[in-house]
């Protein structure tokens, strides 16, 4: 039975390919070969669900798959089935087979036909990885997986302002929660001494005995996790995301922000349940977390004026109480609301449009105003007050803004000085002292050396935080984003030295793409004369060839599975000595930083209105 689980990792891998080759015109065959490998995996897992059911419903984990190995390092993929994973499979394969059959008639004659359908795809790779993951690694492939999809989606509509500029925000928000769920598996390296399976996470008796001798340890990987998974189902400080997420094709919002995305946040609570279920403060946390975010989600809906905005707020609670279900305990009653609240977002999301048309006519006929409602036993100043804070979202946007967004443009606005030839004299002629001090580090006294991985490494951090607010040139913004991984190579080298295999692993992945990217910035830049970072420019219009090149290097420089740079990622945080808690954290926010500042350069420059008077301007939002 082990075997089968491949088959459904497989299948959609297999329609990804046979979609990318499909020409574009075609649009019969393209949703056909869609519709035919989704129809596939969805009966195939009726099928096996049934015959595992029936065969004593066994827990299944399917061997490490060995990617990467070094003297001290194994990168391992590992592949589990469950009942969590049979309701997430049963799920979202029907979902998946409704959605694609529903867009193959909504999105005709569409100018983004194929495209959609890959990235449709190439979701379901994402989420077959995550939903059948067996440890953190192989789980964390298909959460990025994931993050990458939700950003093409809402962007979909490329040439509108609104659809682009969400679709930054839901990315920055996702790697956030990426930051959480990068600690914690860096903790539990530390704790376990191993690439922990969540297969060994159900041994009670094992998850007891590290626990009992590392209290704080657990309750960092516990607060890291469920900081992950906050962000990725839209909970409390991070509610606002959502609702700026459905600028996309309905169909996407249907099944991304409906139904099976923002769910994975409870999907990774139900995962690690085993090992924070005996933390009784965690579980107080969620609880308290859910409860806020249902009370405060359910006030925004009631007074949204369009009707996707309602349908995500209303989802947003409902994610909330599931939140409360789990970390009392009750998993059976969790999976029951999850599939209940899937199946009802992307029915109502798919119906709205129908919907919408229909209350208005009968609206215009028929309309009664409401006599009484709950808020009205409420004091007057009391509802005004609640009214106009559900108005403003209760103001989560700017809080997000002014708490994380605003601080990071103001670091970066101090050193707008480093210009390019500022840039190669100083930093480079830092990084050969630093390289200095790394080959005489025999000589520096103990204290010293101690320090400097977290200084090194806060220096990368310092020129992420450049790039991100960099307006003039992508060029400096690019570089920046590329020096930073030098400087954490040579900062771990002061932990442990690496190898020199490892050395050329993780920085090859990182030259080759960078290379690859700063190369299409000067071809832009000689086909364009001047660009720059202040306004969205829209050159995907007339230079799709180095846009698609661009943002191959981009992912790949922000650690896209499975490229080099993905497994050296991982690779530096075992490295990451477990008292090493602030040089965790300046590398963790260096590789989330850089992330959102890469895929912002290539947002500003690649979509959006076309900044030439000439071409047609869009509406602004979908």
């Amino acid at each position: 039975m082990e075997k089968v689980i491949l088959f459904f990792i497989l299948i959609p891998v297999l329609g990804f390919l046979i979609s990318l080759v499909i020409p574009s015109k075609n649009e019969a065959m393209l949703s056909k070969a869609v519709f035919t490998t989704v129809g596939i995996h969805f009966t195939g897992a009726i099928l096996f669900v049934v015959y595992w059911l029936f065969n004593g419903h066994q827990t299944l984990n399917i061997p490490e798959v060995i990617l990467f190995k070094s003297k001290e390092y194994e990168f391992l993929i590992d592949f589990y089935f469950d009942k969590i994973t049979a309701v997430y499979l049963l799920v979202g394969a029907f979902l998946t087979f409704l959605v694609t059959t529903y867009s193959r008639t909504y999105l005709h004659r569409e100018n983004g036909y194929k495209r959609f359908f890959n990235t449709i795809m190439f979701f379901y790779i994402g989420y077959s990885f995550t939903i059948f993951s067996g440890n953190f690694e192989t789980l964390f492939i298909g959460w990025e997986i994931l993050g990458i999809c939700s950003f093409l989606l809402i962007a979909f509509y490329r040439d509108r302002y609104l659809p682009v500029k969400n679709a930054l925000k839901v990315f920055s928000v996702y790697r956030i929660g990426d930051i959480g769920l990068i600690l914690a598996m860096w903790a539990s390296h530390h704790l376990w001494h191993e690439n922990i399976s969540f297969y060994k996470l159900n041994n009670s008796v094992l998850v007891h005995e590290h626990l009992e001798s590392h209290t704080f340890i657990g309750a960092f990987i516990a607060l890291m996790i469920l900081i992950a998974a906050a962000a990725k189902s839209a909970q409390l400080p991070f509610s606002s995301w959502l609702p700026r997420a459905m600028e996309g094709p309905t169909p996407s919002s249907a099944i991304f922000y409906g139904s099976l995305s923002v769910h994975f946040g409870v999907f990774l609570l139900l995962r690690t349940f085993p090992f924070w279920e005996e933390q009784t403060s965690v579980r107080v946390l969620i609880v308290l977390l859910g409860l806020f975010t249902s009370i405060i989600a359910t006030l925004i809906a009631r007074v949204q004026s369009t009707v996707k905005s309602q349908i995500a707020y209303s989802s947003i609670a409902q994610i909330g109480l599931i939140f409360i279900e789990v970390a009392l305990g009750f998993e059976k009653i969790a999976l029951f609301h999850f599939a209940g609240n899937a199946f009802l977002r992307t029915y109502q999301l798919l119906v709205s449009p129908s919907s919408v048309t229909y209350l208005i006519r009968r609206q215009f006929y028929y309309f009664v105003p409401r006599q009484f409602t709950f808020e009205d036993s409420l004091p007057k100043k009391l509802e005004y007050s609640i009214y106009l804070l559900s108005l403003k979202e209760w103001n989560l946007d700017a809080f997000m803004s002014n708490v994380i967004w605003t601080p990071l443009k103001e670091i970066g606005k101090r050193i707008h000085f480093i210009t390019v030839k500022r840039l190669i004299i100083m930093v480079s002629s830092i990084y050969v002292i630093a390289l200095a001090m790394y080959l005489n580090e025999d000589r520096l006294p103990q204290q010293i050396t101690h320090n400097l991985p977290a200084i090194f490494a806060l220096i990368g951090l310092i020129l992420v935080i450049k790039s991100y607010s960099e307006r003039r040139s992508p060029g400096v913004g690019f570089l920046l984003i590329i020096m930073n991984h030098f400087w954490i190579a040579l900062a771990i080298s002061f932990n442990e030295h690496f190898d020199f295999e490892e050395i050329i692993f993780y920085i090859s992945g990182i030259l080759i793409a960078g290379i690859v990217g700063y190369i299409v910035l000067m071809k832009l830049k000689k086909a364009e004369d001047t660009i720059n970072l202040n306004q969205f420019s829209g050159h995907v219009y007339e230079h799709r060839k180095l846009a698609f090149l661009f943002l191959l290097a981009a992912i790949s420089i922000t650690g896209f599975p499975i490229t080099p740079s993905f497994i050296g990622e991982d690779l530096v945080f075992s490295h990451i000595h477990e008292n090493q808690f602030l040089l965790a954290f300046y590398i963790s926010s260096s590789y989330i930083i850089g992330g959102i500042s890469m895929m912002r350069i290539y947002a500003r420059l690649f979509l959006g209105p076309h900044i030439k008077t000439y071409h047609e301007t869009p509406y602004k939002s979908s």
